[in-house]
């Protein structure tokens, strides 16, 4: 894939500020990433990471500054095109689906990203992908089950699914573990780590937890307060010192291969 961006730059944040009901959530942003790399944004609830998101997915305008996705400023273009090229994975979008459309449908609708299946025409090579994809994320056995009787791990798993029948040129998913148990959560983390290594393509992904961090991911933005702690490589940027700034708690990181997790350090007596 050939991004048409200056340098294969997917993401370019210059002096990005958002205000939300009179509120700054985010002040002065500046960040970038390539084309080949995998970021995971770290920070506590209200540090301001789902609003950007939200701000690189083209469904908020920023207050101040200019937002650069694949080439498409903010402003610039017809943003109903623009959105197209980049594909969002929320646990809100579960919310959206009527819990009685069956796994086969919530992907094959991600086409086009429909609610309903109705709403398109879906020939038999769009039905074939979306079988590709139901086993590619473990989930070919529950293709014709209602999704109200799926696990939420496998939801979210069916979300991922959904989310890649378009093909989209960036990946952005925001807190995708979010109420796992542990099986569902490293199944999960398993998966996207498989996305990361198959590179091809950018990806940018919210969490609160080390964690859940995905191997193969390559670089790490830490928020606080709508402000960015530190930035850049992950294993350079996700050091004990900057995570306990950007949590405001004593924190020791620790790694086990290329996964990491953190512990509050209990204060001395």
């Amino acid at each position: 894939m050939i991004l048409s961006v200056a340098a294969d730059i997917a993401i370019r944040v210059a002096g990005v500020g958002l205000v939300e009901q009179g509120s700054p959530v985010l002040h002065d942003v500046e960040w970038m990433v390539d084309a080949s790399d995998r970021w995971v944004v770290l920070g506590p609830n209200g540090s301001g990471k789902t609003s950007l998101l939200r701000v690189l997915s083209f469904q908020r305008a920023p207050s101040s500054g200019t937002v650069t996705v694949l080439g498409d400023t903010y402003g610039t273009v017809d943003v109903r095109v623009a959105r197209r090229r980049t594909g969002l994975a929320s646990s809100a979008l579960l919310q959206r689906l009527r819990p009685t459309l069956t796994a086969r449908e919530v992907v094959v609708t991600g086409l086009d990203a429909a609610w309903e299946p109705w709403w398109g025409t879906y020939d038999d090579a769009d039905q074939a992908r979306a079988e590709a994809l139901l086993d590619f994320v473990g989930c070919a056995g529950h293709a014709d089950q209602p999704i109200a009787t799926l696990s939420e791990g496998e939801r979210k798993r069916l979300l991922v699914a959904r989310l890649l029948m378009a093909e989209p040129e960036l990946l952005l998913f925001d807190e995708p573990c979010a109420g796992l148990d542990l099986g569902g959560r490293e199944a999960l983390v398993a998966l996207l780590g498989e996305l990361a290594r198959e590179g091809g393509r950018p990806i940018v992904m919210v969490t609160h937890h080390l964690e859940e961090i995905p191997p193969g991911f390559t670089h790490a933005l830490l928020l606080r307060e709508g402000r960015i702690v530190a930035a850049g490589p992950i294993a350079a940027t996700l050091t004990s010192a900057a995570v306990s700034s950007t949590f405001g708690l004593d924190v020791a990181v620790e790694t086990d291969g290329d996964r990491y997790a953190a512990r509050i350090i209990a204060p001395r007596p």
